[in-house]
């Protein structure tokens, strides 16, 4: 199977939990299993029609990929399951960046993932995991969860409730170990931690703050209010940082975006911020080259 028909594979391990008892067939989630040297490094392709700067990438939120499976609403920023744009296939070893709504009590049956460290970043409700560690967790607003899949794991996540939605982002993250010993953790995250600066919420250091990955990879939240203003440093050579909007407005090395908008940046030191309205904001920090 040829690169481009083997990406676009993927549909998302779909084995639903239905609200009526009815549960569909399993589709296998294979995207994850592509082989690193198989990508090209990262897309550097600029946006069309846009005047912004070299070396940035911009993804407005009403130009990502779309699937509406009636119990799952999920957006995706780069290309997945039946989304596939050439232009937007990673940033650097970013693969994956999902944000999902899923219905009360319906949810990701049981499925496989390889060597892929996997992010769940709860937005609303509460999210139900289970995994062939033996792991069983729920998770909310104001923690982040992680799964390192390496040789492989399987799990299925829920929403825990059925009177209420589960929002969510999912980040997937290329690893720079390959067939590690699978784990998985969940912390809570502090908010008072980030009102008016930024909160590291992952590393690649299990002593650091927050939870942490096999990758050189550092992740931020930043809840602002209207017009303050910080520098974000970027933490390693040869990383770019990706920002998305979770909500409000910002500008960003005075490029603006809206809510769910994306900017990625690289061959910089650092970026500026500045919240035009009240601004939750997330910064994911990547080596651009496998």
């Amino acid at each position: 199977m040829d690169r481009k028909n083997f990406l676009k594979l993927g549909i998302v391990g779909i084995g639903i939990f239905a609200t009526g008892g009815a549960a569909a067939a399993v589709v296998t989630n294979s995207i994850d299993e592509l082989k690193p040297l198989e990508l090209l490094g990262f897309n550097h392709l600029p946006t069309e029609k846009t005047n912004i700067m070299a070396n940035t990438v911009l993804h407005k939120s009403d130009k990502r990929g779309y699937a509406n499976h009636g119990w799952l609403k999920s957006y995706h920023t780069f290309s997945f399951a039946s989304y596939y744009n050439p232009e937007q296939m990673h940033f650097g070893v970013l693969r994956v960046l999902n944000d999902d709504e899923i219905a009360g009590g319906a949810g990701f049956g049981t499925h496989p993932h390889d060597n892929m460290e996997i992010i769940s970043i709860p937005l609303l409700g509460a999210l139900e995991h289970r995994d062939s560690m033996g792991n069983t967790s729920v998770i909310h607003k104001n923690e982040i969860q992680v799964m390192s899949a390496g040789t492989g794991i399987q799990h299925s996540e829920k929403n825990k409730n059925h009177n209420e939605e589960v929002h969510l982002l999912q980040i997937w993250i290329f690893p720079n170990k390959r067939n590690v010993t699978p784990r998985y953790d969940q912390i809570k995250l502090n908010p008072e931690d980030r009102k008016n600066r930024l909160q590291q919420i992952l590393s690649p250091n299990p002593n650091d703050e927050g939870v942490w990955i096999h990758q050189d990879a550092w992740f931020h939240i930043g809840d602002f209010d209207a017009g303050h203003k910080t520098t974000y440093n970027i933490k390693r050579n040869g990383n770019g940082v990706y920002v998305f909007v979770m909500s409000g407005q910002a500008s960003i090395n005075r490029i603006s975006l809206n809510k769910r908008d994306g900017l990625g940046i690289w061959n910089t030191d650092s970026i500026s911020i500045e919240a035009s309205n009240q601004l939750e904001i997330l910064l994911i920090d990547v080596p651009m080259t496998i």
